[in-house]
């Protein structure tokens, strides 16, 4: 009679966290995510895999630390290795194709100069001040500005990030109740040419600094919303564009982290509504206790870049009322919920 097979042993509880602590403190994994997503890898294998010698020549990279990369991210399932040195695209990788419905390439650059406040980390930790401020010497906005080729990799980077959102976003509020939106913070103007390509009959007010909407242009004509589209440059600490119905701060109003400036905002808003418009806050609102949220992660990314975070609903509803609004609702949805504020 054959004995049994010896049963292995079951991990050990602290071998299963030592295990689970090691793999989300590892920085080798989304380092070498974010410089393939820049090389544009995923989108060299749409048509199946290809040897590295010619994923190389395709990147402008050196095959041997290509192949370090590549091995790499195939042990986290993300490429697959079906013979020696030839990779092609798991079920899990194939979002990193540019071409993909749901890609995340652009969400995804490698930021050199984030990478350089995340290593000042413990500055914030110990002052509560932004680590970018303390490693660059500047802030966010103005070295952003200073350095249009980061600042152009940043705006890809939104420009994924805004995808992601609006899947969660449109299903999620009767946005076609309003004739007129304005996306005060709006940026490039993703989130509201998305908006304005689901809703034919309405028209937008992109509103944002002068050098922020001036990349705008062709992201809304890509769209075939230039038409429906009023395009204006300013500060919404001083004054912003009257006639919507709607006004969108779309994580914008969190990045303003002194609660005086916030309500400074926010009465700018309430300045351009009239009697029926409404404001919409999308952003995180702080919450305690265990459970995951995007938000607890946009509140430590906040205080290391900009020196900003979130709120809670009850904060939220103090400031719009200093401002002479009223926290109607809040919307949640599968991403950041909308804080609906209507005039007092």
């Amino acid at each position: 009679m054959t004995p049994p097979s010896p049963v292995a042993p079951a991990p050990s509880r602290d071998a299963q966290s030592v295990a689970r602590l090691t793999e989300m403190a590892d920085y080798i994994v989304p380092f070498t995510l974010r410089a393939v997503c820049d090389l544009g890898v995923a989108d060299l294998l749409a048509d199946g895999p290809r040897p590295v010698d010619e994923l190389a020549r395709g990147t402008g990279t050196d095959p041997q630390a290509l192949l370090k990369a590549l091995r790499a991210l195939a042990g986290r399932g993300v490429f697959t290795e079906p013979e020696p040195e030839v990779f092609g695209l798991t079920e899990l990788g194939q979002p990193l194709r540019s071409d993909h419905p749901r890609s995340l390439r652009d969400a995804y650059r490698f930021l050199a100069a984030d990478v350089r406040a995340w290593a000042s980390l413990p500055h914030s930790l110990r002052t509560g001040e932004p680590a970018f401020d303390h490693a660059h010497g500047t802030d966010y906005w103005t070295y952003m500005a200073e350095h249009p080729d980061e600042g152009a990799r940043f705006d890809a980077t939104q420009r994924g990030v805004t995808r992601r959102e609006v899947r969660a976003l449109l299903p999620a509020y009767p946005w076609s109740r309003f004739s007129t939106i304005a996306d005060v913070g709006g940026g490039n103007g993703a989130f509201l040419a998305a908006l304005l390509q689901a809703n034919p009959g309405m028209r937008g007010i992109l509103f944002d600094q002068p050098r922020v909407v001036a990349a705008a242009r062709p992201v809304l004509a890509a769209a075939g919303v230039a038409d429906r589209c009023t395009v204006v440059g300013g500060s919404f600490f001083e004054t912003v564009p009257a006639g919507a119905d709607a006004y969108i701060l779309k994580r914008a109003l969190y990045d303003v982290g002194d609660d005086d400036r916030a309500v400074d905002v926010l009465r700018s808003v309430r300045a351009a509504m009239g009697p029926d418009s409404r404001l919409l806050v999308i952003e995180p609102l702080s919450e305690p206790g265990d459970a995951f949220s995007w938000g607890k992660l946009y509140d430590l990314l906040l205080l290391a870049m900009r020196g900003g975070g979130s709120r809670s609903a009850a904060r939220l509803a103090e400031l719009m009322e200093a401002a002479g609004l009223r926290l109607a609702e809040v919307v949640r949805t599968g991403g950041l919920p909308i804080i609906e504020g209507r005039p007092l």
